[in-house]
């Protein structure tokens, strides 16, 4: 088996279905911002920059997605005999600590903080370790052109198209499944979570402002608040992917199994976030400024707030209940206090809830990873919850005798009657939590609870019997 020459893998892309210094940097943006930020000043010097972020995280590079033909073929050949070399442009630290999980071979070729390896600097290391044609080398993108030019074989993972002229030349190619798809990109918008932003119809509902014009507005609103969203989802699950990764359910994500490149998303967020704000911008000033609060609070969330107990569902109702200002913003119409004053506790309720949900799912009794609860948290969690549930219903009930409520609802005893379906619609998200009884989201669950969608219904059904739309609509 001495004669057999060497496997040479390249990791991003490659061997790995991720980037290790995109993985390092939102990794090190979530632990330590301020560093982070301050090494990009050596964005012109990549192995610097590899380097220093090496130095601010430490990269759970066991959790990291592989390629599984890859990674079949690098066992097949380690198990045939077959030296197989990483041979990465990622910083040297990394790709040793990598070569020696997965059992590969010692030497390794990669960036040392002074040289970046890659494309025809990492083909002269690899020529001058092996010699011309000494070598086969696996690769994902045109940069390692300048590779397959000298190996014996061409390993070509996903569809590069640079590398036809490889064959046309009558190198040998052999053909590997990798890339991205579209669909999986649609996946990490998370477009079940866009049917949270009916929030804001509410204040169109409590003022009765049922005209075309005005929900048009707010579906300009919706659009906008999307595609905000879904930016910062993308931004979440980029700070989140070592703790999804460690979740039972969240590693299927997009981002944290590797479906979708890092840098792609990147590219993405930044356009969602151009289209929210220009629809904003054409809105209104009011909107935009509403939006770019949401995004502001959103970005801070996922970088500190969510890490922090009780601060973190705090917040959750706060971005909750900015939906609802920003539907008055979209239509220019008023927003009661009375209803920021009632939805906020009604949400600090459902924040609640998702962290029991999730501590009640978990396997073990240690805190939730990025999370700063544990399951003996549970307790304080549901005392929250009911708290916040009788927060709700008090401050309907005060609402029912403003002389806002008098004008909108002139039958006021139905609205006492309402509080029996709210109620019953809280305590029992409430106890779903508690018995981890939903999924993880309790907004997206609310809006497919068969069962509690009958329950608004019925209180919705209510305010508008009192305040005598019934009769408008359908006469009597």
């Amino acid at each position: 088996m001495a004669d057999l020459k060497p496997l040479v893998l390249d990791i991003d892309g490659t061997f790995l279905k991720t980037d290790l210094l995109f993985e390092a940097f939102w990794a090190g943006l979530g632990r330590d911002p301020i560093a982070t930020l301050k090494s990009l000043r050596f964005l012109r010097d990549p192995a610097r920059l590899k380097a220093e972020l090496a130095e601010i995280v430490h990269l759970r590079l066991d959790l990291m997605p592989v390629n599984p033909a890859v990674a079949e073929l690098a066992l097949h050949s380690t198990t045939e005999g077959r030296e197989v070399i990483l041979a990465s442009a990622s910083d040297r630290r990394q790709v040793q600590e990598l070569a020696e999980h997965y059992g590969l071979s010692a030497r390794v070729f990669a960036s040392d903080g002074v040289t970046n390896l890659k494309g025809a600097r990492k083909a002269e290391a690899l020529v001058e370790a092996f010699g011309e044609g000494g070598f086969d080398y696996a690769g994902n993108e045109a940069t390692d052109m300048a590779i397959w030019s000298h190996a014996e074989n061409a390993l070509v993972v996903g569809d590069v198209p640079a590398s036809r002229r490889l064959a046309e030349e009558g190198k040998n190619i052999v053909n590997l499944p990798g890339g991205w798809s579209g669909r999986a990109l649609i996946k990490a918008l998370r477009p079940h979570q866009w049917v949270k932003n009916i929030l804001l119809f509410l204040p169109l509902i409590a003022s009765h402002r049922f005209d075309l014009a005005t929900f048009g507005l707010i579906l300009l609103g919706i659009v906008a608040f999307s595609a905000a969203a879904s930016s910062i989802y993308i931004v979440n699950d980029l700070l989140d992917l070592e703790a999804d990764r460690l979740h039972p359910a969240k590693k299927r994500r997009p981002f944290a199994r590797g479906a979708v490149p890092i840098s792609v998303g990147m590219v993405t967020c930044l356009g969602l976030s151009v289209l929210a704000l220009g629809i904003a911008a054409v809105l209104n000033l009011w909107f935009l400024g509403v939006i770019i609060l949401y995004m502001i609070t959103s970005l801070a969330y996922s970088l500190k707030l969510k890490r922090m107990r009780w601060v973190d569902i705090t917040t959750l109702a706060g971005l909750y209940t900015i939906r609802v200002v920003a539907g008055a913003a979209a239509a220019k119409v008023d927003v009661s206090s009375y209803m920021l004053i009632f939805v906020f506790p009604v949400f600090l309720t459902l924040g609640c809830v998702k962290r029991l949900t999730e501590l009640t799912l978990a396997t073990g009794d240690e805190r939730l990873p990025g999370r700063g609860y544990g399951r003996a948290d549970r307790g304080d969690l549901l005392n929250v919850a009911g708290i916040g549930v009788f927060g709700a219903l008090l401050i309907f009930f005060l609402y029912s005798f403003s002389d806002q409520a008098r004008l909108l609802y002139p039958d006021t005893w139905l609205l006492w009657v309402a509080l029996i379906p709210i109620a019953w619609w809280l305590i029992r998200m409430v106890a779903l939590g508690w018995y981890g009884r939903q999924d993880y989201d309790p907004i997206v669950f609310a809006l497919r609870d068969k069962f509690g969608l009958g329950l608004l219904m019925i209180t919705l059904s209510l305010m508008l019997w009192a305040a005598g739309l019934w009769q408008i609509w359908f006469g009597g």
